[in-house]
């Protein structure tokens, strides 16, 4: 028997390189590329990313759908998306790495001053400051999953203070550990720099205002890699106008791309990037999801399926 598995992306140049990829690697499966409109065929498996939801009313016969990252709120939010079929999001697959180095490049720029820095530069101005204590720059981390755990060792192995903060208790050597609604303050108090890598959720959703941000230590840096609809974009800019908090880096948005007036372009406290904090690895990502449907096929258990009650 032929394993068919189909494959939809939000781009039909990005759907075809993926199965490219994916029928490279598993002589035996077929892969094929999906279509608004074609006839159904009839699939095993569905590997997506921010997929139309006509696949699911085409495709009714799926076993999984494999996301091709490790979010899936957009996913989720599928009104056609079946209420039983399994979704399993990426663990990792590279991504790991590159967010560690990411949020280590915010932390330092922000814990040097090298902000100041480059001003300095531009008015040619010679002005050494003070050295900078790894202890006055505590890290809080919201979000401790496979890829925020890891941001955590690697900002404690560089020195600084590290906190984490995730829905349900988690311990990590080395990490102080906050859990749940009642330790959120305490976290935050605690905190100079916040990372957030948390999963969007309904629960999330906005989650970083002025409540929120407004109770780190003052002098504040917010580096946001996970969803833009986690931040309040008018109290982040505030705070930093205000003073309690020094800047931001934010790699993510609530409208990708981010529009041309919008006021984080242009803000001098405030870092943006294109949404490339962890860009998803295809070898890593081929492997992974090429191997749960072995897995699946012979009957086993896999890891990496999304709890729809929680959203991730």
């Amino acid at each position: 028997m032929t394993i068919k598995v189909v494959v939809a992306g939000d781009t039909p140049q990005y759907t075809q390189a993926w199965r490219d990829r994916f029928a490279r690697a598993y002589e035996g499966a077929e892969f094929t590329v999906w279509a608004d409109g074609q006839p159904p065929i009839d699939a095993d498996y569905a590997i997506v990313w921010r997929p139309q939801g006509a696949l699911f009313r085409q495709e009714r016969h799926l076993k999984a759908a494999f996301n091709l990252g490790a979010g899936v709120d957009s996913l989720l939010s599928l009104p056609d998306l079946p209420s039983d079929l399994p979704i399993v999001r990426l663990e990792d697959a590279g991504m790991a790495l590159q967010m560690a180095d990411y949020v280590l490049h915010g932390i330092i720029h922000a814990s040097r001053g090298f902000g100041d820095y480059a001003a300095f530069q531009q008015a040619g101005r010679w002005s050494p400051m003070p050295a900078m204590r790894h202890r006055d720059w505590p890290v809080g981390i919201m979000g401790l999953g496979a890829i925020g755990s890891q941001v955590a060792r690697a900002v404690a192995n560089a020195g600084y203070p590290v906190a984490g903060w995730s829905r349900s208790a988690r311990q990590l050597q080395g990490i102080q550990s906050f859990s749940g609604a009642s330790q959120l303050d305490a976290f935050l108090q605690r905190s100079r720099v916040l990372v957030n890598l948390l999963p969007l959720t309904p629960d999330t959703e906005n989650i970083l205002d002025r409540q929120t941000l407004q109770k780190l230590k003052r002098g504040g840096y917010l580096i946001n890699v996970a969803r833009g609809a986690h931040v309040v974009d008018e109290d982040l800019l505030a705070l930093i106008d205000s003073g309690h908090l020094q800047g931001a880096l934010l790699d993510v948005f609530r409208t990708e791309p981010l529009p041309a007036d919008h006021p984080y372009w242009t803000h001098p406290r405030v870092r943006i990037t294109p949404h490339i904090a962890a860009i998803t690895l295809d070898e890593e990502a081929v492997q992974q999801s090429n191997k749960k449907i072995q897995l699946l096929e012979r009957g086993d258990t896999i890891t990496g399926l999304v709890a729809r009650g929680a959203g991730y």
